[in-house]
């Protein structure tokens, strides 16, 4: 029971660090949150393109929403339920349950239409076109 143990000056909050290591032998792993969804936006000449990192989730579980110039990417993920026979308990469960979402807006409103959208190992990629230039009109005051 006698551990030495030094104090870094530096740290964030030394009373804290003092206390965790207090609480070693009961630690508990605290489930990571939702998955997250990380995207790469790139502009090109007449549209946006999309690359969203959205691993373990099937195509049918992914809902894309555009409004405008706003883009709504929301993902479910589902684990599969698995049940013991014979008397087998499961013990514990690894897997991430849970529903992203990610809304951004462009510059440019985009062409709901035309839009493209492809989802390959656990990438989804989307092809947003611009929509066409209204002309602005000049309005004469009276």
């Amino acid at each position: 029971m006698n551990e030495l143990r030094t104090i870094d000056p530096f740290a964030l909050d030394p009373f804290d660090d003092a206390f965790r290591s207090l609480m070693r032998p009961w630690r508990m792993e605290i489930p990571q949150a939702a998955p997250r969804i990380k995207i790469d936006l790139t502009e090109q000449e007449g549209s946006y393109v999309v690359k969203a990192d959205i691993p373990g989730v099937k195509k049918e579980d992914i809902d894309v929403r555009v409004d405008g110039n706003t883009v709504t990417i929301s993902a479910e993920l589902k684990s599969e339920k698995e049940e013991k026979g014979n008397g087998d308990r499961v013990l514990r469960r690894e897997r991430q349950e849970g529903y992203a979402s990610r809304s951004f807006s462009l510059a440019c409103p985009v062409d709901e239409g035309k839009v493209q959208a492809s989802y390959k190992d656990g990438i989804l990629e989307l092809t947003l076109p611009k929509k066409a230039d209204t002309a602005s009109k000049r309005i004469t005051i009276q």
